[in-house]
């Protein structure tokens, strides 16, 4: 019979809540200076711990876990970065074919939308809706979760700011 060998204490895997908190700091220096976006390296990082902690039994028997997980970060960056470069290619041919569907404001209504942008918040949404959408009150209401009275009070403030600011008696654009 063999007497079963007990693993000294010096050569015990490491805690992963240590490791998690000796490494994550460098790691996630490291994945920002991958990505440069700092969400992106959170969830990389994020990620890599994850899986890390999944396989701790093998991967804290390693030398070097944090060297793993750094390829791990690394092998994901390249991933993101690769990822995020062909969504962008396509977003840009979304663009192209679609730009003219884009409404341009005209020079002469510039004043105009710059005194909307004035207005307090909701009179400002409301106004945009109703005028450059050119929605229904009770379309106003549904997009922004309100009672149609509610949408009614905004628009009629909204254009009394607007007839304030702009010196017209009464707006109807």
């Amino acid at each position: 019979m063999h007497e079963r060998e007990e693993v000294p204490a010096e050569a015990a895997p490491e805690a992963f809540d240590s490791f998690f908190l000796r490494e994550h700091d460098t790691v996630l220096g490291l994945a920002l200076a991958l990505t440069g976006d700092r969400g992106i390296a959170e969830d990389i990082v994020q990620d890599a711990f994850l899986e890390a902690f999944r396989r701790w039994d093998r991967i804290g028997a390693y030398d070097q876990p944090g060297a793993w997980v750094r390829r791990v970060v690394v092998n994901m960056s390249v991933s993101s970065f690769r990822r995020h470069r062909s969504e962008l290619r396509m977003l840009r041919l979304l663009v192209a074919r679609h730009r003219s569907a884009v409404t341009e404001l005209s020079a002469s209504t510039v004043a105009f939308w710059d005194a909307v942008r004035m207005l307090p918040k909701r009179q400002a949404q409301v106004a945009a809706l109703f005028y450059l959408e050119d929605l229904a009150i009770a379309d106003i209401a549904r997009i922004l979760e309100m009672a149609e009275g509610t949408v009614k009070k905004h628009l009629h403030d909204g254009r009394k700011g607007l007839a304030l600011a702009l010196g017209d008696d009464e707006v109807d654009r």
